[in-house]
């Protein structure tokens, strides 16, 4: 029988890196899920809102209440998309830009894997890769 233990540590992981995004977020006056939008939005501009929703894995009304809110405090802007009336593109204003989030997102990936080497981070994105593929291959 393998050894499974690698999945109570990574959902150790996971918890404790909720959690830190957690209190970061709300003490920047954000949700924990409005934050992650303007993560992902800064990682990647002008997703459309369907794309994003899937990168986010939320069901797309969830997300335009989200996009709502992000919008009437400033964070986000939505642009039609030329040729596609129908479709906008998400993009984080400056205001989003500069948020603190971002900076802290950012510095958080760098602190959490310091000290790491590099051949070793490559070794664990391609477990969590063939653990993903496990997860998928039981959902279908």
């Amino acid at each position: 029988m393998a050894d499974t233990s690698i999945i109570d540590s990574l959902l150790t992981v996971m918890r404790d890196m909720r959690r830190h995004f957690d209190e970061a977020a709300r003490g920047m006056g954000l949700t924990m899920s409005r934050a992650k939008i303007i993560t992902t939005l800064h990682r990647e501009q002008g997703m459309t809102q369907t794309a994003l929703a899937a990168q986010l894995g939320i069901e797309t009304p969830t997300l335009k209440r989200q996009l709502d809110a992000l919008a009437a405090d400033g964070f986000i802007e939505r642009r039609p998309i030329e040729g596609d009336a129908r479709k906008n593109a998400v993009f984080l204003t400056d205001k989003g830009q500069r948020s603190s989030i971002v900076a802290f997102s950012l510095a958080l990936r760098e602190d959490v894997v310091a000290g790491i080497p590099e051949g070793d981070l490559d070794t664990a994105r391609q477990v969590l890769d063939a653990i993903a593929a496990n997860i998928a291959r039981r959902s279908s």
